[in-house]
């Protein structure tokens, strides 16, 4: 008696199901009042990123009306805009970095706007590294390294040390805008290398990096860099609303040199008051446990302050009042 009362419950709620899902297949619409845009929430909304007609690098009005250049920009905008943790993450470490990093460009004679270049090498993660073996802020080779001057060793790779890295980099920028005399294609020989874009230069009969048919990634490079630029002239355009207290304030350090082997760095640390990790995250350019030193060389040794190592987001200042909302 009871197999009866169960078929005819089964086909209930089959009814039922079914009735729910034939709107949905026969492509029906939802009733107009849930389409009312009012009932959404805001932080439901798709942000749409607008591509502007024209870019500012360096100086150099860059044109982006013609198709190709719009569209191409139109990808990167949205990349910025909807790689959350990557984006946020950059503008965070920005208000630590930035600051250290443009006198440094300015001493060098090279334009504020590359700054953005070191963003979008290495998303501003001073222990960035590529599966190609470039490292660092600005993600230089090992061997460009040493021919720029940077020691690269087991112990020491100063590729990760931000003052010296920038300075190599500038370096290296220089000796490309005086084959060229155009920032962005220094710009696109930082990431594709000068050989290649002098040939791509002569073999396609163009004089603008910008209207070059290159590999993807190169391509993609140049207005990666415009496109980063534009994010921080407002994130909350983009829908990264930032308080102060969301970004990273910079770290106060005292400073000891050093000409003499460190046996042991850990030891060392905490003669200092720190551990072995903050040691190592405040010198990312030491590369192990020991800083044999056999030369007499001279390095600087960061050591963070007390007060440093305390964090207490209220206190952040933001460094550009345009990366914040309040």
């Amino acid at each position: 008696m009871k197999l009866p009362k169960l078929h005819t419950f089964v086909k209930i709620i089959f009814l039922l199901a079914l009735g729910a899902i034939i709107p949905l297949l026969t492509g029906s619409r939802l009733p107009e009042q849930m389409l009312d845009k009012n009932q959404f929430s805001p932080t439901l909304e798709i942000i749409i990123p607008e591509v502007p007609e024209k870019a500012i690098f360096a100086g150099e009005e860059i044109d982006l009306r013609s198709y190709d250049r719009r569209e191409r920009m139109d990808r990167e905008l949205l990349a910025f805009t909807y790689m959350h943790s990557n984006t946020l993450q950059t503008l965070k470490r920005a208000n630590r970095f930035f600051p250290q990093i443009e006198p440094i460009l300015k001493e060098e004679g090279i334009p504020d706007d590359f700054k953005y270049l070191m963003a979008i090498e290495s998303s501003l993660n001073t222990l960035a590294r590529s599966p190609a073996g470039a490292a660092g802020l600005w993600q230089i080779m090992p061997q460009t390294a040493r021919e720029l001057g940077l020691e690269v060793n087991d112990y020491v790779d100063e590729r990760y040390d931000i003052e010296k890295s920038t300075r190599a980099a500038c370096k290296y920028l220089k000796q490309a805008y005086a084959k060229y005399g155009n920032w962005m294609l220094v710009s696109a020989s930082y990431n594709a290398g000068q050989g290649r874009i002098s040939s791509l230069l002569k073999k396609q009969n163009v004089e603008h990096g910008m209207d070059l048919y290159l590999v993807e990634e190169t391509s993609r490079y140049m207005f990666r860099l415009l496109a980063v630029k534009e994010l921080f002239k407002n994130p909350a355009h983009f829908g990264f609303a930032l308080r102060s207290e969301h970004l990273y304030p910079i770290i106060p350090y005292t400073t000891e040199t050093v000409t003499k082997p460190i046996v042991d760095l850990a030891t060392y640390a905490q003669s200092k008051g720190i551990t072995y990790a903050r040691l190592r995250d405040a010198n990312p350019w030491l590369r192990g446990y020991t800083l044999p030193n056999k030369t007499g060389k001279r390095y600087i040794i960061r050591i963070p302050t007390t007060e440093g190592i305390r964090y207490e987001p209220n206190k952040t200042k933001a460094h550009s009042k345009d990366w914040v909302v309040d």
